[in-house]
């Protein structure tokens, strides 16, 4: 007679074969075809985005924030995580949830909590209240949390150079940190709000490191960024604000009424 698998092992078993895919969504892509991934900031948009026919989906940290009455970076743990959970239980593709810094945890403690949550991914920044972090700090709190997680969980490293005034080559940091990053086993970067002219020149430095892009209105489309050099494009809470735009026209329809 066979040994019935528990519960856990299987979901721990289901959640390795997502992070299998989520990871290999990432390679292999032409250069005009970025893995494009939607960010939910609730079970509901998450299913609208799922029956769309997107194969994953990251959570914003900015957007869930505003779902749930905070100001972005102001998120309780707690909620956070209880928020992607009910993301991850509303769908069944991958899910890559945006964790800010970390919030204070120790890798072992992360990875725990995100594996309670079900996702796959994480997105974690190098920039607190503070400013920048110590790129090579940093870089090993990242080696600590790619130790505790194995290959079961996919590492989004951001790099915040670009928001920073007082970076006088936000590029070159970029590079630097990135670099740092990938050998600390980081699966992709983040160089958020980097100007699509820099992409091409950190798609070459990198090799084939995969490139996160924010998609920002009026910027250059999926296929363009592509080919400029990124693997993948997110969209921060960008999708939410459109959509409280639409709501805004809505309540001005029914109250004209």
């Amino acid at each position: 007679m066979s040994t019935p698998v528990n519960a856990s092992e299987g979901a721990s078993a289901a959640a390795s074969k997502n992070a299998e895919v989520l990871r290999a969504l990432h390679h292999d892509r032409a250069a005009g075809d970025p893995l494009v991934l939607p960010g939910p900031w609730d079970a509901a948009s998450a299913r609208a985005f799922e029956a769309a026919g997107f194969p994953a989906l990251a959570t914003p940290s900015a957007a869930v924030a505003a779902s749930l009455g905070h100001e972005d970076g102001a998120t309780p743990a707690d909620e956070m995580f209880a928020a992607v959970a009910r993301v991850v239980r509303a769908v069944s593709v991958p899910v890559t949830a945006d964790l800010e810094g970390g919030y204070g945890l120790s890798a072992a403690e992360l990875v725990e909590r995100v594996r309670e949550t079900g996702a796959v991914g994480v997105n974690l920044e190098d920039s607190d209240a503070g400013g920048l972090k110590d790129p090579e700090a940093h870089a090993e709190w990242l080696a600590e949390v790619r130790a505790a997680a194995g290959p079961g969980l996919f590492l989004n490293a951001r790099v915040d150079t670009y928001l920073r005034e007082d970076v006088a080559d936000p590029a070159g940091e970029a590079l630097v940190r990135a670099r740092l990053y990938a050998a600390a086993g980081a699966d992709c970067v983040y160089p958020i709000k980097a100007p699509p002219a820099d992409l091409p020149g950190l798609r070459a430095a990198l090799g084939d490191l995969p490139v996160n892009a924010l998609s920002l209105p009026g910027g250059p489309s999926f296929a363009e960024l592509g080919r400029l050099g990124a693997t993948r494009v997110t969209f921060g809470p960008g999708l939410l604000l459109r959509t409280l735009r639409g709501l805004a026209e809505l309540a001005a329809e029914l109250r004209a009424q």
